[in-house]
Parts: structure tokens; sequence; C-alpha cells
């Protein structure tokens, strides 16, 4: 059958608590394995489970539990393999939603990639040319150029038009020019 008594017993525990084991407890690993050990655990999990060894195996229940531990314990060498992964991975199984966090989801990977779009859209923006003309206009503010500061953000808003902080930097530099205007800053 391919394996033993004592494999049998672990195969049908583990399959039966699946949806309760995070990826580290899958490759019987503690949270603070490294990646030489996350290698080795998911090599020494394929070559007893990986389901070719179960090809002449009679029984349905066997060979699709055999499966549904080997999608698992490739699932959880993708996610473990890769630091960033695993970091987001450790702190979604550590926090509060642990049960749902559980598995890795396309769903989840969705998220994880339009958190990473959203942080690059705060810190300056999308489009190459719309972070140009913003960090030029930066320069140009702290140089106290606020007629180019208003033109390069203006530049800025053309290839990004939804873009809050170019629009509030906008503001800010359309205040300060009015105060100026206006004899309530000195002009430089």
């Amino acid at each position: 059958m391919g394996l033993d008594a004592s494999q049998l017993l672990d195969l049908q525990k583990r399959t039966a608590a699946l949806d309760t084991l995070d990826y580290f407890q899958v490759l019987k690993l503690g949270q603070e394995a490294g990646p030489a050990d996350i290698k080795r655990a998911f090599y020494a999990e394929s070559r007893t489970y990986h389901p070719d060894r179960f090809f002449h195996v009679t029984s349905p229940v066997l060979k699709e539990r055999v499966h549904e531990l080997y999608k698992r314990v490739t699932e959880a060498y993708y996610v473990l393999r890769d630091d960033a992964r695993r970091k987001k991975y450790l702190a979604d199984i550590t926090g509060p939603d642990r049960a749902r966090k559980l598995r890795y989801t396309e769903e989840s990977e969705a998220e994880a990639k339009v958190a990473a779009r959203r942080e690059q859209e705060e810190q300056i923006g999308t489009h190459p040319k719309g972070r140009q003309f913003f960090l030029t206009a930066q320069a140009d503010i702290e140089a106290e150029r606020w007629a180019a500061a208003e033109r390069n953000l203006k530049l800025a808003l053309t290839y990004e038009p939804q873009n809050a902080r170019y629009k509030e930097r906008l503001q800010e530099v359309r205040k300060t020019m009015e105060a100026i205007r206006k004899g309530e800053l000195p002009s430089t």
C-alpha cells in the first residue's frame, strides 16, 4: 500500500484535522522555521505522500486523503518558501482572523496585491511621469518656487487625475500663492 500502520494513522489524523492546521503544522514545523527547514520538510512530506506513489492503490478514500494532504503540503511550501508571503501569512495566522486565514487563496493574493498597490499610491503615485512631476513639484516647494510647483502638480495630475495626494498638495500651493498675493506671507 506504500504506507506502514503509523503512517496510515498519521494520514488519517492529519486529513481529519486539515482544515484547522496552518501551513507550519502541515509541514510539521515550528513558526520559527527557516527556508532550509521548510524545504527539507516539504521534500520529506513529498516523498511520503506524493500521489504517484499510490497509483496502484484501489481504495478511493485513501487516494483522496493522500491527494488532499499532498495538495496542502504543496500549498504550504509555495507560501512558506517566499519570505514576503511567509511574513504576511505568519501575521495572518497569529491575528484574530486565524481560522479564516489558514489557507492561501487567490482571493488573499489579490487582497495583498491591492494593498501593495494602495500603499504605493499613498507613497507617491502609480504613473512614472506623475511621480516624476510630483517629485519635481516637491523640490519646487522646498525652494519656494510656487508657480513652478503649481505647474508641476498640474502636470502630475494629468497622469493621475484621481490622486488625492497630488490634489491636496496643489491646494496647499495655491493657498500659499494666494496668501503671498494678498501680502499675508512674504514673497521670495
